[in-house]
């Protein structure tokens, strides 16, 4: 039989010398070369737990040792413990019992009257493994952790039945107005204008339909001052503590808004001046080019007419001075403050 050849570090706390040496030599028959610890007392298991120049894989732990047993036992070994996968050893008598210590925190048990060399080692190796798993989650959860609490833009997460706030980050307090308390007491609904409520409604009802949870829009918020902002929104769902909940980034787009209306209204204006310049600039224009045409004729012009096509003349050049005198001011009202704008965020840099 090929033996398991990774060195596991083993800590068997069993006060019955018969039972330990089963467990040793079931744990060799599969291992190749397992490291055993053995502990015969909960006094000597603390010991051994606390130093720290001992790292185990996996503990093995009868619930009934002569200084502590049951529940207190698996709660002070748990505490010193340092989330290595605890397995408890019990016999039928503690079945019940063996079940409910998985609420307190125990990876598995196993009885001792069923228990062969292969079952113990399958158990080892599935604990070990889920021990690993656990450990890397919480990781990458700390890791997620701190990205929202970090981020510089505001975010929440909110609970998708009863639309409550369940966190928010520094971003979202200090942008909102609101504190930390006053966000877990509200619901993503008081964030918004009455009038934008509706809208919501709206887009939380069409939600089933949107399978991968993924959202992406602009809305309205106001803040707790009353200030109305234009938000850009990304969110998803994820999954906490067992729920699934929504996360949402709300980057605050009111500048950029600004920006395009000011943009839009400035190429209105610059269409009205363009049609001004085609159409109202042509009728004066084309008097004074007629009336220079009848001057360029020669003396056939009888002189009371010139006198007539003089004053038209200076009539004309009036009115061109007037409109161009217009445009001028028309251009002068399109221009876009840019000291008011965020251009990097406009532009996405």
């Amino acid at each position: 039989m090929i033996k398991d050849k990774s060195n596991y570090s083993i800590l068997i706390i069993e006060d019955n010398p018969g039972d330990l040496f089963i467990f040793q030599e079931y744990l060799r028959d599969q291992i190749l070369n397992p490291t055993i610890v053995s502990a015969h007392s909960f006094e000597e298991a603390s010991k051994i737990l606390k130093d720290d120049t001992q790292k185990f894989d996996i503990v093995f732990l009868d619930l009934s040792l002569p200084d502590k047993k049951g529940a207190t036992l698996i709660h002070e070994i748990l505490k010193i413990g340092k989330k290595v996968p605890i397995v408890v050893l019990t016999g039928y008598s503690d079945i019940q019992f063996s079940i409910e210590s998985l609420h307190l925190g125990v990876s598995d048990y196993l009885i001792k009257d069923e228990l062969t060399a292969l079952a113990l080692y399958k158990s080892l190796r599935y604990n070990i493994e889920r021990g690993k798993y656990l450990v890397q989650l919480e990781q990458s959860e700390k890791r997620y952790i701190d990205l929202f609490h970090l981020s510089p833009q505001p975010m929440w997460i909110y609970d998708i039945d009863t639309l409550k706030f369940l966190d928010v980050n520094d971003a979202a307090t200090k942008h909102y107005g609101y504190s930390y308390e006053e966000f877990l007491d509200m619901t993503i609904l008081e964030i918004r204008p009455k009038e934008e409520i509706p809208t919501l409604n709206k887009v939380l009802q069409s939600m089933p339909l949107n399978h991968s949870g993924k959202i992406k829009g602009f809305y309205k918020h106001q803040k707790k001052d009353g200030t109305v902002i234009e938000v850009e929104i990304t969110s998803n769902l994820v999954s906490r503590v067992g729920k699934t909940v929504r996360i949402i980034l709300a980057n605050d787009v009111t500048d950029r808004v600004q920006y395009i209306k000011a943009i839009i209204d400035q190429n209105e204006k610059l269409k009205e001046i363009a049609w001004v310049q085609s159409h109202v600039v042509r009728a004066p224009l084309a008097r004074l080019m007629g009336l220079v045409k009848i001057l360029d004729g020669g003396n056939d012009v009888p002189e009371k007419d010139k006198n007539f096509i003089y004053k038209e003349l200076l009539n004309s050049a009036d009115e061109l001075d007037d409109i161009i005198r217009d445009i001028s001011d028309k251009a002068s009202k399109i221009e876009i403050n840019n000291t008011d704008y965020d251009f990097g965020d406009i532009t996405g840099r």
